[in-house]
């Protein structure tokens, strides 16, 4: 073999390998690509957990006026004012009508815990308050309240937009698919 015709079997070589590379790469970049998509899909394809509750004409309301009666309880979507409440764990009830805050809450894509401890020993309240402390935690507190809540019949309920979930005992496991199926599924949902 000559010289030149070994330079030129060399410079084969490489292209073939800078061709295999980029090959590689692109396939690479291509298959992330297929995943990105399909755990996108699989996400908004995921059954969303709770029972569908019908949504009821949401318009604001003034402020502290009475918001009347909700279709379900607790409220999962309503007449509401323009103001909601922040985001975290609330102990003690210290509005008059706190539904119309808590209804725009929803309206911008919140889950509410609604929690009663009326029938529940203290040592059993503080483990409900600490349970559900803890699945907000883990979701950081992203839009996410908990709410004291006497009128329900079981110790928890949890709703978001036109979504209800009833236990009669706490389960972590399924309050977090619970927000996780419904978080930010809302008329506002960009709304923070």
């Amino acid at each position: 073999m000559t010289q030149k015709s070994g330079n030129r079997e060399q410079l084969r070589t490489r292209q073939r390998r800078q061709k295999m590379k980029v090959s590689l790469i692109w396939g690479g970049l291509g298959l992330a690509g297929l995943v990105v998509i399909g755990a996108i899909i699989s996400q908004s394809a995921r059954p969303r957990i709770g029972d569908s509750m019908p949504v009821m004409e949401s318009n604001h309301i003034p402020t502290d006026s009475d918001p009347g009666e909700y279709s379900t309880n607790p409220p999962t979507s309503g007449p509401h004012y323009s103001e909601e409440l922040d985001a975290g764990f609330y102990e003690t009830n210290n509005y008059q009508f706190p539904a119309g805050y808590l209804g725009h809450n929803l309206e911008h894509g919140y889950v509410i815990f609604w929690y009663n401890c009326a029938n529940l020993s203290e040592g059993s309240c503080s483990e409900l308050k600490s349970q559900i402390k803890a699945v907000m935690d883990e979701v950081n507190n992203f839009k996410v309240i908990a709410y004291p809540w006497d009128s329900i019949d079981g110790p928890v309920a949890m709703t978001s937009w036109g979504r209800l979930l009833e236990m009669e005992t706490f389960d972590a496991a399924q309050a977090l698919a619970f927000y996780k199926t419904n978080l930010n599924k809302s008329p506002e949902p960009d709304a923070p």
